[in-house]
């Protein structure tokens, strides 16, 4: 499930706090244990903390609040590391001195984040500049392994996109075109329910369907189409319009690992066109 609203809010929280300077790590601090309602930060790898933070945060109940700010980013997987760099500020190992993370960890996360951010107006946070990271690798928190960053650079990525049109109404040739013209062609039933704090989150009900493959991975696809969607929150929020359940056939690209949505058809229930356009495909000859 995902939560463009609180992404908004986030963006607008991250921009206020942009300005505030990292923690003196001379300064005294002692360590506690990770509670479980820092939800960022659970199951890291470790139990304890230091606090103050290296965010210059002085208690869980600064901290658990502010790293919730971060967690609809997280959920975009704009980087396999973003959370383990973000945990490594917000909740620091507890050992005898600070492990900052590498500068190699900063860039890369920013380098595949930034772009998030960019997409919704917003540059990567002052409080975020790499400069400010040690480059050696010998005394921080290093990056990825190259298996790790191999199998990672192969799985087709969502980005930043204008959102297509949203078409009601399709000829059952136009819909052969779109398939055609493009690397793969999905079938996504797509829903919108309101959370007790009054925001929504969009959902995939049930499973994602092929039309046609291209160069999608079956296991990722509809980890895919929900960072698509939060990425792109306004083109989530122009599909989905109302509570109920709606189908959809979305085409699109990929090129150079990078997912573009081209085509999105409203699949509705009388919609004999596209229900003849998906028969026909499996005979159909471009």
């Amino acid at each position: 499930m995902i939560y463009p609203e609180a992404f908004s809010v986030f963006l607008v929280s991250l921009l206020v706090g942009s300005s505030k300077a990292f923690f003196d790590i001379g300064l005294s601090t002692k360590c506690v244990t990770i509670p479980k309602d820092l939800g960022l930060c659970n199951d890291i790898g470790y139990s304890e903390m230091r606090l103050p933070n290296l965010m210059g945060h002085t208690s869980l109940a600064e901290v658990v609040p502010k790293s919730e700010e971060w967690k609809s980013l997280i959920q975009t997987g704009c980087h396999p590391y973003a959370r383990t760099f973000l945990c490594s500020l917000f909740a620091p190992v507890c050992m005898d001195t600070f492990i900052l993370p590498c500068r190699s960890m900063c860039v890369a996360v920013r380098d595949s984040c930034a772009p998030v951010l960019s997409c919704h107006g917003h540059s990567w946070p002052e409080i975020l500049d790499c400069d400010r990271f040690p480059a050696g690798e010998d005394m921080c928190l290093a990056t990825l392994s190259k298996e790790y960053i191999y199998m990672y650079r192969d799985l087709p990525k969502p980005t930043c996109q204008s959102c297509p049109t949203i078409e009601d109404s399709v000829q059952t040739k136009t819909a052969l075109e779109a398939f055609c013209e493009n690397d793969f062609a999905l079938k996504v039933k797509l829903s919108k329910r309101k959370t007790p704090s009054e925001t929504h989150q969009y959902e995939i009900d049930g499973q994602v369907d092929f039309i046609s493959q291209g160069d999608l991975l079956p296991y990722d696809t509809r980890n895919m189409i929900s960072q698509w969607m939060l990425i792109n929150e306004k083109c989530a929020e122009k599909m989905i319009r109302n509570p109920r359940s709606l189908l959809f056939i979305i085409t699109g690209s990929v090129h150079h690992g990078k997912v573009t949505i081209t085509k999105i058809f409203h699949w509705q229930k009388r919609d004999s066109n596209l229900t003849l356009a998906v028969r026909k495909w499996r005979y159909h000859k471009c």
